[in-house]
């Protein structure tokens, strides 16, 4: 069994600035309320006994008598006063354009560089493929939030929008694949990362620029990377732009910035025995919170917790690459409260919403969302145990009760003037009850049939086993094999060779499905150590420049299909003068290998690699242990940098076998891994390039026993202005 959390640096150090700002947005809530806030939520009323306590044998007791209606007035209290506070204007949640943030209830975190969103030989995006299996897996989603720039940002110098208008077909192919979303009936997000602030000048404010950049492709909403609200600005340039989007912070807006973020992302919550009332709902009952669970294994909290606040959930799989799939039981635990969610969406937004109503059995907790001749209940059941019987106890009045979980009407019973609801729920399950007056509509009747039907197999029925995504190396061919070493070329020996090496992922921790999985190798992982048993090889001294591909180009005749950004650097094409010893960049793994092909030689495997340039001692640099600034090219940290030094500018820097420009001038192709959602290249050596400002560019790995991992999409993307190569052959 693999461990069912792992939460990684970026994730603890996003929670507490996270939780750093609400306690300034709420830094007066313990002289306002009784129950402040705690994080991003708000706990319910207190305990029978101590406050708290839970006693032997772990039963968890219901609110003390009468606690329940002195809490509902607090907090009601406590919320008109921070709204006065905050001067709020809710006329935002009133704009026609924007009111489908309301009711999206799932919203689905896809990496562009997915698989089942782009097939690079037909050169197609494939949309119905990804929504076909998000809904025969979990229900399938109401909004994408397609994420096009980190990890790779800060590869080179091109910005989050020279990313976008690299995307396959530019900015015409984008607005395509988007239509193709809406005609689906799903929105689509992009993100904005505002720390990017060390890549390409863009010339034009952040919100000016991404509001028009988002009109061109008719996208439907921004989700802000790291911000904890998005200024008023982006609402004001989206509007002037003509195409309103809605706004969606990864952290939560403070009280004022309610009025113009519709959406905002759950990162922090903290989860107990007993659910928390989301804050931000609480405040503004159409603000639509999406919790995010990203690491956990087993999303039960996540799901409950969203469940009983009637909010959504970002279904977030593919994290930077990484594969974290959902289980079999929180996919169909996704897929029926969705279900129902979306059907009761007008009831979701009552502004008499009712969080911690009351309920009959200990460790069941209910919200009550009243509309005028309905009345929903959702609720979950934090017991580990399945509970039975009477659930709850309602006012005589409606004509009809509908267990809409389980899809199936309730005969209510009587009891000291009131209603009691009798129906089961499994053990950390999940439960829904509308109250009726009158008759019962057709789209009522639809769900109940539906949900009839979901709920014949229990979710305690399904599996919880978490399982990574297997990768395997594409192949390498072998070479004609050469007596001697070719012209440009070094021999280097056979050997038993130690191989060290760990991948620079910023997030991911350890945990398994991180980084890359050997051919000797049963699942991918950070650190990696095998003795290789490495055969005789030649390696070309320098990596391949401008004026040998140039050869290549008008022997061979190629020109990619796929030719956006292909030797961008070159001027009509003919490489700029001074250029002809520097290494080639801009060109796609497949253009490298293209060329491997037409030389009689092939890409080198990433410990034929390093081996060349560690030899047998493990070194950390190719020239020994200490770092020599005169053996790599100055580090470049301009917006816009000058580009790679020459080949052989920099002898200081060679392997003990002499071989030359291995680290710190460009970065260099290897091996590329696949999985089913991704395909990514291994990077070896670094580059001169550092953009500054920010701990999430793209990681540098001038160390020998460090790799990068580079996510792959299609060429148009993948061409870099730091990424060339050098090529290896067999030998006899």
């Amino acid at each position: 069994m693999i461990p069912l959390r792992s939460v990684d640096i970026a994730l603890r150090e996003t929670c507490y600035w996270a939780l750093a700002l609400l306690l300034v947005a709420f830094s007066a809530a313990a002289q306002d309320t009784s129950y402040p806030p705690v994080g991003e939520g708000v706990p319910g009323p207190e305990l029978c006994g101590e406050a708290g306590f839970l006693p032997l044998g772990g039963q968890i007791p219901g609110p003390a008598k009468g606690e329940e209606a002195a809490w509902l007035a607090d907090m009601r209290h406590w919320r008109s006063e921070r709204l006065i506070r905050a001067g709020y204007d809710g006329t935002e949640y009133e704009r026609p354009e924007l009111a489908w943030s309301q009711s999206s209830f799932v919203q689905s975190f896809v990496m562009i560089h997915d698989r089942f969103l782009y097939d690079p030989v037909d050169r197609t995006y494939t949309v119905d493929r990804l929504l076909d299996d998000l809904e025969a897996r979990y229900g399938g989603p109401d909004s994408v939030l397609l994420w096009h720039s980190y990890p790779n940002l800060g590869i080179d110098s091109r910005n989050q929008y020279d990313l976008l208008r690299d995307l396959p077909g530019g900015v015409k192919g984008v607005a395509k694949m988007i239509e193709r979303f809406h005609q689906r009936g799903v929105r689509v997000l992009f993100p904005i990362n505002l720390w990017d602030q060390g890549t390409r000048d863009e010339g034009q404010e952040d919100w000016h620029a991404v509001a028009t950049l988002m009109a061109a492709i008719g996208a439907d909403g921004l989700n802000g990377d790291t911000l904890s609200g998005f200024p008023g600005v982006f609402r004001t340039a989206s509007d002037n732009a003509g195409h309103p989007l809605v706004l969606e912070p990864t952290d939560s807006p403070p009280p004022m910035g309610l009025a113009w973020n519709n959406m905002s992302w759950g990162l922090c919550w903290k989860y107990s025995s007993r659910p928390l009332a989301s804050t931000f709902k609480w405040l503004e009952p159409r603000h639509m919170v999406h919790v995010a669970p990203r690491w956990g294994r087993d999303k039960t909290d996540d799901l409950q917790f969203a469940f009983f606040n009637g909010v959504g959930i970002v279904a977030w799989e593919n994290i930077w690459g990484i594969w974290n799939g959902f289980t079999q039981r929180d996919a169909a635990a996704l897929r029926r409260t969705s279900a129902i969610e979306r059907a009761m969406a007008p009831l979701l937004v009552s502004s008499e919403w009712h969080p911690f109503a009351s309920t009959v059995q200990d460790g069941v907790y209910a919200s009550r969302f009243p509309a005028t001749g309905r009345t929903l209940w959702l609720l979950i059941n934090r017991a580990d145990h399945r509970i039975d019987g009477p659930q709850l106890r309602v006012p005589v009045g409606a004509t009809a009760f509908l267990d809409l979980w389980n899809g199936q009407e309730l005969s209510p019973t009587e009891a000291d003037g009131s209603l009691v609801l009798s129906f089961p729920m499994e053990a950390n399950g999940f439960g829904a009850v509308l109250a009726v007056d009158g008759e019962i509509d057709p789209a009522t009747r639809a769900l109940l049939a539906k949900m009839h039907g979901l709920s014949t197999r229990p979710l305690g029925g399904l599996s919880t086993d978490w399982e990574f995504l297997p990768q395997e190396a594409l192949d390498s061919p072998r070479t004609d094999k050469a007596e001697a070493a070719p012209p440009g070329m070094i021999e280097i020996p056979a050997a038993i060779f130690e191989f060290v090496v760990s991948g620079t992922e910023i997030e991911g921790g350890d945990m398994v499905g991180v980084d890359v999985q050997y051919p000797w190798e049963i699942s991918p992982r950070r650190h990696h150590r095998r003795a290789v048993d490495i055969e005789t090889f030649f390696i070309d001294e320098y990596p391949v420049t401008n004026e040998q591909f140039a050869r290549f180009v008008k022997d061979s005749g190629y020109w990619p299909d796929d030719d956006h950004n292909f030797l961008r650097h070159w001027t009509d094409g003919a490489i700029p003068s001074g250029w002809e010893k520097r290494p080639v960049t801009w060109v796609s793994i497949e253009d490298a290998r293209a060329y491997a092909r037409w030389a009689g030689k092939r890409l080198p495997r990433e410990w034929e690699w390093q081996y060349a340039a560690q030899g047998s001692d493990g070194r950390i640099y190719p020239w020994g242990d200490i770092w020599k600034a005169d053996a790599v090219p100055n580090p470049d940290e301009r917006r816009t940098p000058g580009g790679p030094s020459e080949v052989t500018a920099h002898p200081a820097g060679a392997s003990p076998f002499g071989v030359k420009d291995l680290v710190g001038n460009v970065w260099q192709w290897t091996d590329e891994y696949v999985d089913e959602r991704t395909r990514a290249a291994i990077l070896r050596g670094g580059s001169y390039y550092r953009p500054r400002g920010s701990r999430w560019y793209f990681p540098q790995a001038h160390r020998l026993d460090r790799h990068s991992k580079y996510l792959l999409m299609a060429p148009s993307l993948d061409r870099s202005g730091t990424i060339g190569f050098r090529c290896v052959k067999d030998a006899r």
